[in-house]
C-alpha cells in the first residue's frame, strides 16, 4: 500500500468476501482489502488468474487471500461456498458483490435464455449472496455490503439491455435492503463505476480513439483504472463511512454528469 493512500484500522482482520475477484476491478478489490490487513476470500471461474493473484499477494499481506472456485449463476453451489468461508474464517463483515459481465447484444438478438443469463450474471447472485451472509453479519454486530453497479444504465448505453437493466436493479436493491437490514447495523450501498480501463476492456474495445471519446465526455481528463473503484470500496467498507447506506455512489470522473447534461 502506498504511503500516500489511506489505511483504515477498522478493516484490519475483518473478513471480506469479493465475488469475481480474479481479474479486473475484482482483483483490485482483493488487493486493496488484503493490503489493509483484512482477511480476504474471493471467488471466480478463472482458476489460473485467481491462483496467480493469491501467489502475488501472499508475500505482501498479513493474511493470504483465500480463493474458491464458484460459478455465481449456480445459486446453491455459490451459497455453499459462502457458508464454507463463514465456517472457516468467521462471519463475513464486508461483502462485495462484484462479479458481472457486460456482453454486447442487440434487442433483435435477445432470447429468453440470454436474458435470464444476463440477470443471473449481473443481479441475481447479489441478492442470494446477501441472503446467505446477512444472518452471520448481523450476529457479529453488523457490516457493509457493496453491490457493484454501473453508470451504463444512466447513460442509456445501447446494445446492453440485459446488462443495463441488471445494473439499474442494483440501485433499487441497495435502497430496499438498506431499509430491511439497517436495524441489524448492516449497511447496503451500490457502487457504480464509469469507464474503467481493465484487461478485458483493453483486449476487446480499447483504442486511442475510444480513450479520447471518454476523456472528452468526462469532467476529469484521464482514464480511470480499477484502483479508483477499489479505493472507494475501502471507504464504504470501513467504519469511517458508518453513516452511509442506501446510496448509489458513482466513480466515473464525471462521465454520467456530462452525458446527462449534454
Amino acid at each position: 500500500m502506498s504511503d500516500s493512500l489511506t489505511l483504515y484500522p477498522s478493516l484490519k482482520n475483518r473478513v471480506v468476501f469479493v465475488s469475481g475477484g480474479g481479474s479486473g476491478i475484482g482483483a483490485a478489490l482483493v488487493e486493496h482489502f488484503a493490503l489493509q490487513g483484512a482477511i480476504v476470500a474471493f471467488c471466480d471461474i478463472d482458476c489460473e488468474v485467481s491462483t496467480a493473484l493469491v501467489a502475488n499477494l501472499t508475500p505482501r499481506c498479513a493474511h493470504a487471500p483465500v480463493f474458491a472456485y464458484a460459478d455465481i449463476r449456480d445459486i446453491g453451489a455459490y451459497q455453499q461456498v459462502l457458508a464454507d468461508v463463514e465456517a472457516s474464517l468467521g462471519a463475513v463483515r464486508v461483502l462485495v458483490n462484484n462479479a458481472g459481465r457486460d456482453d454486447r447484444h442487440t434487442l433483435a438478438e435477445l432470447t429468453p435464455e440470454y436474458w435470464d443469463n444476463c440477470l443471473a450474471l449481473n443481479l441475481k447472485h447479489h441478492v442470494f449472496a446477501i441472503q446467505q451472509v446477512a444472518p452471520g453479519m448481523a450476529a457479529a454486530g453488523g457490516g457493509s455490503i457493496i453491490n457493484l453497479g454501473s453508470i451504463s444504465w444512466m447513460r442509456g448505453r445501447p446494445n446492453l439491455v440485459g446488462y443495463t437493466t441488471s445494473k439499474a436493479g442494483i440501485a433499487g436493491l441497495a435502497r430496499t435492503l438498506a431499509r430491511e437490514l439497517g436495524e441489524s447495523n448492516i449497511r447496503v450501498n451500490a457502487l457504480a463505476p464509469g469507464a474503467i480501463v481493465t484487461e478485458r476492456q483493453a483486449a476487446l474495445w480499447r483504442d486511442p480513439q475510444e480513450d479520447q471519446k471518454f476523456i472528452d465526455l468526462q469532467c476529469l481528463k484521464y482514464r480511470l483504472d480499477p484502483g479508483h473503484v477499489a479505493r472507494t470500496a475501502l471507504f464504504l467498507a470501513a467504519d469511517d463511512s458508518n453513516g452511509i447506506t442506501g446510496q448509489n455512489i458513482i466513480v466515473d470522473a464525471g462521465l454520467a454528469q456530462v452525458s446527462v447534461a449534454g
